[in-house]
């Protein structure tokens, strides 16, 4: 088992990763102001699943695969910048609050959209695969037990602790949604600014 003090440690630099603007946290706070908490906590959901799936193919050595086949690497990298460009032209062009869908009504069809917008733009991000294979050795230590047992349970950490954070934005842009609805101009100003922002890490992510 990892111990304490290294657990805490861990907690720690993990918050202060997720706490960072990036690509997921545009995704949740947009989705779950125009579209209701439950919309919000689906994207969640497919955060969670490839941060979920970037740790176990980080233990299977893939991430330093894609480290020796600079091709392979920039090929996902330009991949996740289109994916996250087309996310925010659709931004950009939804319609108003008042002409969209009523928050909390969801259907099987959006909450599946939903659901994978937060999948791929997690897991076509391949610097979050990096991340997780140098962050997690970090705390690994071969004497305090087997190494598998470890990285599932920081790991488990990762992801928890992701979602924890997902859903408090979540939480907290539903909160600002009535009074958004309320001013045509702040949901105007609130389209761009996250269309904008998905855009610049769309450029970002395919030119570095």
């Amino acid at each position: 088992m990892v111990s304490a003090h290294l657990l805490w440690v861990f907690i720690g630099a993990l918050a202060v990763v997720y706490a960072l603007p990036g690509p997921d946290m545009a995704l949740v706070l947009q989705t779950s102001a125009t579209r209701g908490l439950k919309h919000g906590v689906v994207v969640a959901a497919g955060l969670a699943s490839a941060r979920a799936t970037h740790v176990t193919l980080s233990a299977l050595g893939v991430a330093a695969f894609l480290r020796s086949a600079p091709w392979l690497y920039d090929g996902v990298r330009i991949a996740g910048g289109l994916y996250l460009a087309y996310v925010a032209i659709q931004i950009f062009r939804s319609p108003a609050f008042g002409l969209d869908a009523a928050p909390g009504q969801a259907t099987a069809s959006t909450l599946r959209s939903a659901y994978a917008k937060g999948v791929l733009s997690s897991i076509l991000n391949p610097k979050a695969l990096l991340f997780c294979s140098v962050l997690l050795p970090q705390f690994v230590r071969p004497e305090a037990g087997p190494v598998w047992s470890q990285v599932i349970e920081l790991g488990v950490v990762l992801v928890v602790i992701g979602v924890m954070f997902d859903l408090t934005l979540a939480a907290g842009a539903v909160r600002i949604s009535g009074w958004l609805r309320r001013h045509p101009k702040a949901q105007t100003l609130q389209r761009w600014t996250f269309s904008a922002a998905l855009m610049a890490f769309a450029v970002r992510l395919s030119l570095d």
